[in-house]
């Protein structure tokens, strides 16, 4: 397929270790240093290296081979760590599993995903009689054999940049999930990266993201390449910003990942008078939406003037792709931030979406962050991966995004999905700058812009979340204010009050949901 390219961009060549033998080193050089922390449990490497190894002899035992995919049921914790890493030592392939999805969704990733064993703690639902449960051995201490004088150290798998690493599910068109497979040589990238881009490389960091969302591998494995800490974060703080902010202090976590909206509400605590004073934080990442940069967030950097903002960009499909470091006073960011330059070995390409001529593109990425695809799905992999001839960087397979962006002075500027793609009366609407102005004002805590669509006729509409839960709430002030700095065509025709923001499992922002709240408001 030929495209005519509008833009590229490229940083460096790069050529990263697997992030296996970075963890198996790294256990050799500092086994006594402390992997992970759950609760009352403290992990050191070696320890952990240890339990993993267990892991996989058990599999090995059941009959799982290179290459097999072996779902993994259990909550967030040092026990789905183990798995995890378990899983790459051996070269099989990893699928998480989130035991509070509906059963007849976890059935369907199963069968699609083909795989025969099951890892769990906890509870299990009743599984298909051609899966095998295997319970995660629990951990009992003992004595620890260091790296490299394990038993049958054989069986840690041999780097291959096309082996799987893992297979994550994403939402679907048809309902159902699709699965998408990431092999080394995306997770070898990014994990090296992390490790490389962070102030210091071992920084305590938290583990928040759930672990069917790709972030989660970013926090493990960037963690555990770098010599640092994981902290796994109780799932009750997930939505108790202050509780959050209390816990963050007590473990010294220096380093988190977030998505844009839980990044927010944590501001808007700190700005109600929760201390900061005492939090170590010196590395704050974002992924998984648009960051917005609000005046709680100016404020919350402020008041942390020894931590960093960085916007993450990526899908599933694509891993992480680029990434833009916040620099200078808090008071003179951008409101929209940009989604940066790409990692070295990423190549992104412009393919302009029509003649309008303002510079805007779908993103088609290329290089070391693209998947081996979907699972058993021939026709899509057609449509998103589509194979090119030979790119000035290499490429000959790119991923197209669905994301409308704009290269500018060397950066990429997110500007909408493109099946998002708004246009009202011919003029494209960025929703995510009607987002922006709505969180400026002052009474506004969160805020979601939507479209309504009534016959022929769209409209926008806006729900938000007030800082001050049950205090007045004066619309048409609002929509007086927003057409002083707005084009008419941005304004919405109505601004709705709801109690939350609703979001999707992974922790972003549910547009769909606040589509039906907006409407439930409006009638």
């Amino acid at each position: 397929m030929a495209i005519d390219f509008a833009g590229a961009l490229w940083t460096a060549d790069i050529e990263p270790p697997c992030l296996i033998r970075t963890i198996i080193a790294g256990a050799g050089e500092y086994p006594d240093r402390i992997a992970v922390i759950d609760g009352d449990l403290e992990l050191r490497y070696d320890e952990l290296l240890d339990w993993s190894a267990e892991v996989a002899r058990l599999l090995l035992g059941n009959g799982v081979r290179r290459g097999d995919r072996v779902a993994v049921a259990c909550p967030r914790g040092a026990p789905a760590v183990a798995a995890l890493l378990a899983t790459a030592l051996a070269g099989f392939t990893y699928v998480p599993l989130d035991p509070e999805y509906p059963r007849a969704r976890l059935d369907h990733m199963l069968r699609d995903s083909g795989a025969r064993v099951v890892l769990y703690n906890g509870e299990l639902w009743d599984l298909p009689e051609t899966t095998t449960p295997l319970r995660i051995p629990e951990w009992t201490g003992g004595q620890s054999r260091r790296p490299g004088r394990w038993p049958g150290q054989t069986w840690v798998a041999e780097h291959d940049a096309e082996l799987a690493v893992y297979i994550i599910y994403t939402s679907g068109s048809t309902g159902w999930p699709k699965g998408v497979a990431l092999p080394h040589s995306c997770l070898d990238n990014v994990a090296e990266w992390q490790a490389r881009v962070s102030p210091v490389p071992d920084l305590r960091t938290a583990q928040f993201a759930p672990l069917n969302f790709d972030v989660s591998f970013q926090e493990i494995f960037g963690t555990l390449c770098g010599g640092g800490t994981l902290v796994i974060m109780p799932e009750r703080l997930r939505r108790e910003p202050v509780d959050l902010l209390d816990w963050l202090v007590e473990h010294r976590v220096r380093r988190l990942f977030l998505p844009y909206v839980a990044l927010q509400m944590l501001a808007v605590a700190i700005g109600f008078g929760a201390p900061v004073d005492r939090l170590e934080l010196t590395e704050i990442n974002v992924a998984g939406e648009q960051l917005v940069i609000t005046d709680d967030i100016r404020q919350l950097f402020d008041r942390l003037p020894g931590c960093r903002l960085m916007n993450h960009y990526g899908q599933s499909e694509s891993a992480m792709v680029s990434a833009h470091l916040l620099t200078g006073p808090p008071a003179q960011w951008p409101t929209i931030a940009p989604i940066g330059l790409p990692l070295p070995g990423c190549e992104l390409l412009l393919d302009p979406v029509d003649d309008a001529g303002d510079g805007v593109g779908e993103l088609l990425v290329g290089g070391s962050p693209v998947a081996l695809g979907y699972v058993d799905r021939p026709e899509l992999n057609a449509r998103r991966y589509v194979a090119v001839p030979t790119t000035a960087h290499g490429s000959t397979r790119l991923f197209r995004t669905g994301d409308l962006v704009r290269f500018v002075d060397g950066a990429v500027h997110f500007v909408t999905r493109l099946d998002d793609d708004v246009k009202l009366r011919g003029i494209r609407v960025n929703l995510v700058e009607l987002d922006a102005q709505l969180m400026a004002q002052p009474e506004i805590a969160a805020a979601v812009s939507v479209v309504r669509q009534q016959g022929q006729t769209r409209s926008l509409r806006a729900g938000v979340v007030l800082k001050q839960p049950g205090t007045a709430f004066d619309e048409q002030d609002v929509l007086r204010r927003l057409r002083l700095v707005l084009p008419e065509a941005f304004v919405p025709a109505s601004v709705s009050v709801i109690d939350a923001l609703p979001r999707t499992p992974s922790g972003k922002l549910d547009r769909d949901a606040v589509a039906v709240l907006v409407e439930q408001a409006v009638g």
